[in-house]
């Protein structure tokens, strides 16, 4: 059966995708968050016409086709774009098939430990752990994690001595049973990572995010290799090839691919079979309540090397209003510090009609290639 049509609905932060196959079959995805009206052009511009009239089952092949097509324009909006694609046509397969896209990856719906991720530097030390006190008593969370140094900080720290006071508060006030991680979002060089790295060892932090700058692979193995605690990465990388020197090297001790960053299930897949291989489990990035979180909980319920937690952000309408009214009824509820993937058919959620009635909407269709 071939892809007929190709719809996308987008806004500046978050796009939705419905392809629709010959026989009416129709499957939702998502292109990736942050300048998602961006990567909907591209899909419409530089996807769709490799993908219309192409057999919608044969979702490895298209995805590898792709980027051959449009090897001229290499980058991450490509990807970002493939993935939209990528996603609706399993959720096509899950609802033909009668089975969650998880299955369909050789995988079982169940519930999922999750971690609470905080995106906050903006907030001080005795604030967030009052913030995870809370979250810890109404949702039942044991893992945390919190941000270290500035984003891309050259050594700088949000603010004077925040790193140093933010670590033991975070501790002191949520026991020692509690798994603590931290993310410095590229902040340092290796010499000052390993410094922090060592502070982080003395707390009990289990999971060390993107260190260094995450182009930077050899500094990341330098501090992977000097403490040890894990030291993770590799959310930001899209280039399969990148992903199979990092794993080589290793430079990290687990892989964080972000399933909308890299282009979707199948390459995702790919990865995490990679870091299997080398026997490294996989904890991917999903930072906000999109369909990445989703997908995400799908990828994990499939793969044999599954890290221990799922992502879950636990910011507000404050910080990411736009995640909120995107759905019929939320995939994301938390009991006892678990998620619970569910065995509805493809992914099992419907967007929500009065959030696709306002959106940037756009059509390709097999009489415009």
């Amino acid at each position: 059966m071939k892809i007929s049509k190709i719809e996308t609905f987008a806004t500046h932060d978050i796009g939705f995708v419905r392809v629709t196959a010959e026989d009416g079959a129709e499957g939702w995805g998502q292109v990736s968050t942050y300048h998602s009206d961006i990567s909907a052009l591209i899909l419409h511009r530089q996807i769709a016409p490799w993908s219309l009239g192409h057999d919608c089952t044969d979702i490895a092949g298209l995805v590898d086709v792709i980027p051959e097509k449009e090897h001229k324009f290499p980058g991450s909006h490509l990807f970002r774009a493939i993935g939209g694609l990528d996603t609706a046509l399993w959720d096509m397969a899950g609802k033909r098939a009668g089975k969650s896209v998880c299955e369909l990856l050789g995988g079982t719906p169940g519930r999922l430990r999750a971690y609470a991720s905080s995106m906050k530097r903006d907030i001080t030390p005795e604030d967030e752990a009052k913030r995870f006190l809370k979250l810890q008593d109404q949702f039942g969370f044991d893992a945390f994690k919190f941000r270290v140094g500035a984003e891309c900080g050259r050594n700088i720290d949000e603010w004077p001595g925040r790193t140093e006071a933010i670590v033991p508060t975070i501790r002191k006030a949520l026991g020692d049973k509690v798994t603590l991680m931290v993310d410095a979002n590229s902040c340092y060089s290796p010499k000052r990572a390993i410094e922090v790295g060592r502070m982080l060892e003395d707390n009990g932090v289990a999971h060390y995010e993107e260190p260094c700058p995450y182009w930077e692979l050899e500094q990341t193995k330098e501090v992977r290799e000097a403490l040890s605690l894990d030291v993770t990465g590799g959310e930001q990388d899209c280039y399969i090839p990148i992903w199979r020197h990092m794993i080589e090297m290793k430079a990290v001790d687990i892989i964080q691919p972000d399933i909308c960053y890299l282009g979707g299930m199948v390459r995702s897949m790919r990865v995490a079979a990679m870091g299997a291989a080398a026997g490294l489990p996989c904890t991917p990035h999903c930072a906000n309540m999109s369909l990445v979180t989703l997908f995400t909980m799908h990828l994990l319920r499939a793969i044999p090397n599954a890290g221990d937690y799922l992502e879950f952000s636990i910011e507000e309408a404050d910080y990411y209003p736009w995640q909120y009214g995107l759905y019929r009824k939320s995939p994301f509820d938390v009991v006892d510090g678990h998620v619970t993937v569910s065995a509805e058919p493809g992914w099992g959620i419907e967007i929500h009609p009065d959030w696709l009635s306002k959106a940037d909407y756009h059509v390709s269709t097999l009489g415009d290639r």
